[in-house]
């Protein structure tokens, strides 16, 4: 029988299958799935609960002693450039991905009854699987590159969930606001972790780290540049964390409906972006070599 961490990458695959499929439905019979709201509600659910189980059967494997470990595979023709996808299993990630599947399992049954009978109920519910899904990914990404890939579809799939009751009043230009303020975090961090692969060469999260250091010791990276790149890094989580300055749009969250609202504003949507900065945690603390003085290091830390 193999173990909970073997069948990690089915965890964010469970929420995307189910996701998928109703969408595919609901795309080629959009009257008929509209009246099975049950079904619909059933399936997803059934899908992040599975996901949910996984999780946790993952967090006792983590809590018993079980070594953190590590599935990468290279990408094909790109071996060269050290590009690498896959999925990593360990105590923040196990504990990320029991935070995200039991909310998003709860936060599905609350928005069945929240949302029965409302318009284009199948889409909703739709929308949160793919959020959840994403989430899921994001927290099993062994390194940058692929981090990122699963922020820009949170980022998405967020943007589908604010924008729902996008014919309501005011609802389109708060749509649009969040939109651009989402992706001024998101080229921030593009362009952090493009920075940084081209300073060390990786963009694996333990491996940049001394690397980095490595770096602003020799000389080779000023603290200016330094301090520009790991504040690019952290701008798409200062934007999901509705921080200072990207926090413009956290009012307008909750014209959203009352579940999305709850998964954006409230649990998972903050916690990724708490969740990310604490995986780059090797990048920063070798970034703050580069600030002047103790003081302000342990702030930027």
């Amino acid at each position: 029988m193999p173990l909970p961490s073997e069948l990690a990458w089915l965890i964010p695959v469970l929420p995307l299958a189910g996701a998928c499929f109703v969408g595919f439905l609901l795309i080629s019979f959009k009257l008929t799935m509209n009246r099975l709201s049950k079904p619909v509600s059933f399936l997803l659910v059934s899908c992040v609960g599975a996901a949910a189980v996984l999780s946790y059967a993952l967090l006792a494997e983590q809590r018993a002693g079980t070594a953190a470990s590590k599935v990468i595979f290279d990408l094909p023709g790109l071996t060269d450039l050290n590009l690498q996808i896959g999925f990593v299993v360990d105590g923040i990630a196990t504990e990320m991905l029991a935070l995200i599947s039991t909310a998003g399992m709860l936060l599905m049954l609350s928005a069945h009854i929240y949302m029965v009978g409302k318009k284009n109920y199948v889409s909703f519910f739709t929308y949160l699987g793919f959020f959840t899904s994403a989430l899921l990914g994001l927290a099993l990404s062994p390194n940058l590159l692929e981090m990122f890939v699963f922020w820009l579809l949170v980022g998405i799939s967020s943007y589908l969930l604010v924008g729902f009751w996008y014919d309501t009043n005011g609802s389109s230009k708060t749509t649009q606001k969040i939109f651009l303020v989402d992706r001024v975090g998101d080229v921030g961090f593009l362009l952090g972790s493009l920075g940084l692969f081209w300073v060390t060469r990786s963009f694996g999260f333990d491996e940049s780290g001394p690397l980095l250091e490595e770096a602003i010791i020799s000389g080779k990276l000023s603290n200016p540049t330094t301090l520009l790149l790991c504040f690019l890094m952290i701008m798409g989580p200062i934007a999901k964390l509705i921080e200072f300055p990207l926090y413009i749009w956290r009012p307008d969250v909750l014209k959203t409906p009352v579940p999305a609202s709850a998964l954006i504003h409230a649990t998972t949507l903050v916690a990724a972006g708490v969740f990310v900065v604490a995986r780059l945690e090797p990048v920063l603390t070798a970034g703050a070599r580069a600030l002047p003085g103790t003081v302000l290091a342990n702030l930027f830390v």
